[in-house]
């Protein structure tokens, strides 16, 4: 394939800037003009200073035109101050004066809802205002009134109408920034105007162009030009595409075809893009940047907003403590491992009077915290509520690292924290509207999603990869484009047009309609096709569905070159790991419980890791209600009901069952809805429990004890663990243990005997040669069934004979090798530990 060098990628563009330099210069001469009081307009920012390079490479020695845009010249010839409800295109501001303005016509209901379509109206409504002159402003109003009338009450789109009749009449009373731009001072210190013309008109240079008259050129930058050399390159996935990019944009910089132009189509994507050249260690330029809102120090500062409100899960307070340096780490940690350990999602469940004790540590932390979030409860004002969001910064420990962050400095900028003087000014005068938290944080919000954020790149240094959108190719010399992001839903041959306008509204008020929009499209489309080298990129399916190529890509009258996966592919040796083997003898065991020896049983690897060492996996804060909460919310009720029908034997069973329904709930902290799943089956499964428990005590059967925490010594080792029930049956103890699950497993349990070792576990914990055991399974469809192990001190000794053994063989150094298989490997928690899936055998 061709390598463009540098020059070469200047010179791909010098056609386009000769025609149009050449018109500037025979403008100025048919003007009589001088140079230096020609104004030469260009259709964005980033190509002002091409266009200066430009001229004085054909014009080193001489005056110069000054290459402006439209909203640069303005800010040079005045700062534009907005006052009183002037559209500022400050969402700071903006988003208060929509509220207000809302408010006065009547709506002060909806202005949370409203306010952000109102501003979107207005910001889009703004370009074409300001190219209308001040003077004539009015009468432009006057004429667009009659296309927005306002829709009667109880009409579906009333509120429609409504935001696009205030949208009007705010940005008509308005002064713009531009304004300035009409005055006759300006007129007269210019001889000459030039547009130079982009993809989409511009109202603004449009309207100056006709004030200065027959001293004012308009000229098309781009033209037609022939496609560049084509690669084609359709990815499986998001993950492949944005692979396939990094690596046609390191080959393009390795080969010497700089500099690289990565469009983008795709924000998602770029920024993944952007990452795998990071670690490529190849630095990038992004022109554009990203939202203010997706940095790391914007959710710093969303962070103690959320965490501060009533309603606050106790995973988002714990997501701002983690970055509050005043909370010391090991105190993070205590207090996390006690919140998981009561799985409390809800931080007023941690912090309310009837929260399980917490440790001093614990209690130091809780304190602490609540103590900054106590002072953001009352709504207040917006300049109060910023001196207030200071305060709780700064308290937290977390204002210096923001204030020596880059995007965190610019954080505070736009929210105006750090100077009272300047947050007071978003209001112009007076305290403003009263806040609550959640309309401050709403506003925050607002303001750092419309904010963007350029990271600065290596001072001097040329950039070798530039990020920018489609249409900032024209006029920019470029070596080489790679264009991700081509495929039918990111890139539209027909662009949907922003905002709830009606195509006649556009028509008529000149807001782009989806013509104009997919003739820009097009254009900027077919100028980036000219570029030296072009790899073009889009996946093939996403989410599971397959997904077409750009109608664009589709479109194109040669198909291109079928380009060669970019990726440079390394051979990895296969390293498999042996399967483990560990030796627990410097790890004695103290206690063995049931669940721990059936670890031991079905996998001495997880009987290693999670009894031996000691590992727990953490728990879910705000996990949905499951199986495992029911079991435990049943055995609760079940302890409180016996219990209290022991002491009450005459009272109505069924209130004593709804009762102890009800104070399990509470002692559990369930909520009503999350257990509404499982609380709608209570009356059969009440009903069903009581007619076997007749039936049982029927046959002689009496509650003995619920709960029963019992220890055994068996020899240097201790048997522990909770019978759920202690009945007496015909003058031996029944060892009971409840059982949710369906019958057909409950009755597995008993035909495998001796594989099934918990029941002979309980019998090991009971100094009793007569005792019976048996299962209850409590079915939630109103079946309760007993189903009893035969013989069950006989398997109580033969498990007593393999623990002693086990045991014995463990302190002697035999291995604990990882021998799960099937379920039990499926639902393990050390599946990542044992490394299953990279054993050699």
């Amino acid at each position: 394939m061709t390598v463009i060098a540098k020059n070469d990628a200047n010179a791909a563009c010098a056609p386009l800037w000769t025609h149009a330099l050449d018109a500037v210069q025979a403008h100025i001469q048919a003007t009589g003009a001088h140079p230096a009081r020609t104004v030469v307009l260009v259709p964005y920012a980033q190509l002002m200073a091409e266009a200066q390079r430009q001229w004085a490479r054909r014009v080193p020695d001489g005056f110069a035109p000054r290459f402006e845009t439209t909203r640069n010249w303005a800010q040079q010839l005045g700062g534009f101050v907005p006052q009183g409800l002037d559209l500022a295109m400050d969402v700071a501001r903006d988003s208060l004066t929509a509220r207000s303005l809302l408010a006065q016509a009547g709506l002060g209901a909806e202005q949370d809802t409203l306010a952000a379509p109102l501003l979107e109206a207005a910001t889009q409504l703004a370009p074409v205002a300001a190219a209308i002159s001040p003077a004539e402003r009015a009468a432009w109003a006057e004429t667009q009134r009659a296309l927005l009338g306002l829709a009667g009450e109880g009409s579906t789109l009333r509120y429609e109408a409504v935001v696009a009749r205030i949208a009007l009449e705010w940005v008509a009373a308005s002064r713009h920034a531009c304004d300035v731009l009409f005055e006759p001072g300006v007129r007269a210190a210019v001889d000459a105007l030039v547009v130079l013309e982009g993809f989409q008109p511009d109202p603004l240079a449009g309207a100056l162009r006709a004030a200065w008259g027959a001293c004012a050129l308009a000229w098309p930058l781009h033209a037609a030009q022939s496609p560049g050399e084509l690669a084609l390159h359709p990815a499986q996935d998001a993950e492949d595409e944005a692979q396939r990019a990094a690596a046609c944009v390191l080959a393009h910089v390795q080969a010497g075809r700089v500099p690289v132009a990565l469009a983008s189509t795709d924000r998602a994507l770029v920024r993944r893009i952007g990452a795998l050249l990071a670690g490529a260690h190849q630095p990038v330029r992004d022109e554009n940047g990203w939202t203010l809102s997706t940095t790391r120090a914007a959710a710093q500062v969303l962070a103690p907003l959320r965490a501060c409100a009533w309603s606050a899960s106790t995973d988002a307070v714990l997501d701002w403590v983690k970055q509050m340096p005043a909370v010391p780490e090991l105190a993070q940690r205590a207090l996390e491992k006690w919140l998981r350990r009561h799985t409390l999602a809800a931080w007023r469940d941690a912090v309310a009077s009837g929260a399980p004790a917490a440790p001093p540590e614990v209690a130091a932390v809780l304190a602490q915290i609540e103590a900054l979030r106590r002072p953001l409860r009352a709504d207040r004002s917006l300049a109060d509520w910023m001196a207030a969001l200071q305060a709780l910064l700064q308290a937290s420990g977390q204002w210096q690292p923001l204030a020596a962050d880059a995007a965190g400095a610019r954080v505070l900028l736009e929210l105006r924290l750090g100077d009272a003087a300047d947050a007071r000014s978003v209001l112009d005068e007076g305290p403003g509207p009263v806040f609550s938290l959640q309309s401050f944080t709403r506003w925050v919000d607002e303001v750092l999603e419309a904010a963007r954020f350029k990271p600065e790149g290596a001072p001097g240094a040329p950039a070798e990869v530039v990020v920018l959108p489609l249409p900032q190719l024209l006029g920019r010399p470029f070596a080489a484009l790679v264009l991700p992001g081509c495929d039918e839903k990111r890139l539209q041959a027909a662009p949907e047009p922003p905002g709830q306008w009606t195509p006649a509204q556009r028509q008529a008020l000149g807001l782009p309609t989806r013509a104009a929009l997919e003739a820009a499209q097009r254009a900027a489309w077919d100028h980036a096709l000219g570029q030296p080298r072009v790899d073009i990129l889009w996946r093939t399916s996403e989410g599971g569905e397959p997904l077409l190529a750009s109608p664009l890509v589709l479109a194109l009258p040669e198909p291109g070159q079928g380009g060669a996966d970019p990726r440079v592919p390394r051979h990895v040796a296969p390293a498999p790991v042996e399967r483990p083997g560990p030796d627990g003898a410097a790890l004695p065991l103290a206690r063995l419980s049931a669940s721990a020896y059936a670890d031991l049983r079905h996998c001495p690897y997880r009987f290693y890791a999670l009894r031996l060492l000691g590992l727990q996996e953490s728990d879910e804060l705000d996990a949905t209600l499951d199986k495992r909460d029911f079991g435990t919310w049943l055995h609760a009720v079940l302890q409180h009901f016996h219990e209290a029908l022991r002491d009450a034997p005459e009272a109505d069973r069924v209130a004593l069952m709804d009762e102890a329904a009800a104070r399990a709930t509470r002692a559990l902290r369930l909520h009503e809805a999350d257990f509404l799943p499982y609380a709608s089956g209570w009356p059969a499964l009440r009903g069903g429990y009581l007619g076997w428990l007749a039936r049982h005590e029927a046959e002689g059967a009496t509650f003995r004890e619920a709960e029963l925490n019992t220890r055994q010594p068996l020899g240097a080792l201790e048997l522990v663990g909770t019978l759920d029930r202690v009945d007496m049956a015909g003058g031996a103890p029944l060892v009971i243990d409840y059982k949710t699950e369906s019958d057909s497993a409950t009755r597995q349990r008993i035909k495998a005997g001796g594989e099934d070792t918990q029941l002979a576990f309980y019998a090991a914990l009971m100094p009793d040669d007569h005792l019976r055991a048996a299962y209850v399974n409590v079915g939630e469809r109103g079946e309760t069934q007993l189903h009893e192990q035969p013989d069950v001190v006989a398997l109580r000794d033969q498990l007593i004979e393999g623990i002693l053994g086990d045991m014995a063989r463990i302190a002697e150094g035999a291995p604990l090798p990882a021998l799960g298989e099937g379920s039990v490997c499926e639902w393990c928690a050390v599946r990542g530990l044992c490394r299953k899936d990279f054993w050699n055998a």
